[in-house]
């Protein structure tokens, strides 16, 4: 989640970022969105791809975030909307205010009827959205999943902003030195049903199996609804409820925050390990003022740009989602699909006091 300055970007480098959105248009000469509709979700899937197509003029892009007053996302879909204009396409980023499971469908259908070439999605549910985002394949509009996931047969690509294996076991290692792998901890995740979120608790969980962390013990998952207020709440009660506590994981940029500002004013910071994912501007000062010793993230904005290229790509048949199909993505290269679609941004950074200052996102 982040954009990169010379330095940032040798420092993403190093961590081996690279992220990306893909997906073909029918090869088909004169094909419309309305005549697209062979009978399958993924309309278009199978038909060859010219790698060697130039991307289209004019194309509409939708970003969909989770919820629209989302800091991280706007990162996102900002970047993704300026990329748009690079190749000589548009964007516009639209969606709820809240990230309830169901919140998304409505501007879906919207979207469809506006006949956009390419709705790029954040969702709140893997399955809540999957009826309609069907329905816009099936008129053969591209949908690009990035950030967190739909179900598979909902989608044609998946930018995923980092391994979800890496992300979950990092946060895990990373607390568990810092606390000397002894002690209760807990999570503070987003939504109960946030794809990217409960992936990443299940490589977190699978990972404190291992017995190096015999002597830790998550007592509790708490969810804040990407909501600050309530993640604020939600820190109070795991310090109520758990006055013993050594750590909290919060994989979420709203929720780190949030549980900074609660520890940063009580008893105890510097006693409290808080890691997880965030951005530089938001816990610089928790960082500085000895609230937070480290923290991980990757880079939103060319999470944006990457699934904007992406999902540009796939309307303009260059590629249709299928694994090993490569393709360019402005300055941040060429990214190759993966299996199911999925394109890897790379390693998350981690920040700390020697290197926060070097970012500004």
């Amino acid at each position: 989640m982040m954009l990169r300055t010379a330095a940032g970007r040798r420092a993403v480098a190093t961590a081996a970022t690279a992220v990306s959105l893909a997906l073909a248009l029918s090869a088909c000469s004169g094909t419309t969105k309305d005549s697209a509709d062979q009978g399958s979700a993924k309309a278009g899937t199978t038909a060859k791809a010219d790698p060697d197509a130039p991307l289209k003029k004019g194309l509409k892009l939708a970003f969909l975030p989770k919820q629209i007053n989302n800091p991280y996302e706007k990162i996102v879909d900002d970047a993704g909307i300026a990329a748009a204009r690079e190749f000589g396409g548009t964007g516009k980023e639209v969606g709820p205010s809240d990230a309830g499971a169901s919140s998304q469908v409505s501007y879906i259908n919207t979207l469809i009827q506006q006949r956009q070439d390419a709705i790029l999605v954040a969702a709140n549910d893997p399955n809540a959205v999957c009826g309609p985002l069907k329905q816009a394949m099936k008129k053969n509009i591209k949908v690009v999943a990035y950030d967190s996931d739909t179900a598979k047969d909902c989608r044609q690509l998946f930018i995923n902003q980092a391994s979800s294996e890496e992300i979950g076991r990092s946060l895990v290692q990373h607390l568990g030195e810092q606390i000397g792998y002894r002690g209760r901890i807990a999570i503070l995740s987003a939504t109960q049903n946030a794809t990217n979120q409960n992936t990443w608790i299940g490589f977190m969980q699978d990972e404190l199996k291992l017995p190096r962390y015999k002597n830790m013990m998550l007592v509790k998952v708490a969810y804040g609804d990407d909501a600050d207020q309530k993640s604020f709440q939600q820190t109070q009660g795991l310090m109520q409820a758990y006055p013993d506590l050594k750590g909290i994981i919060s994989p979420t940029t709203v929720g780190i925050a949030a549980a900074a500002r609660y520890l940063s004013d009580s008893s105890y910071k510097g006693k409290v390990v808080l890691n997880g994912l965030g951005t530089p501007n938001q816990m610089r000062k928790y960082v500085k003022d000895g609230t937070v010793e480290q923290f991980s993230l990757w880079n939103p904005e060319e999470l944006g740009l990457l699934g904007s290229y992406a999902a540009a790509a796939l309307a303009s048949g260059q590629i249709n989602g299928t694994e090993g199909e490569k393709f360019k993505a402005g300055r941040l290269g060429e990214y190759t699909v993966g299996k199911d679609g999925e394109v890897i941004l790379g390693k998350p950074t981690v920040f700390d006091r020697g290197n926060i200052d070097t970012f500004n996102f």
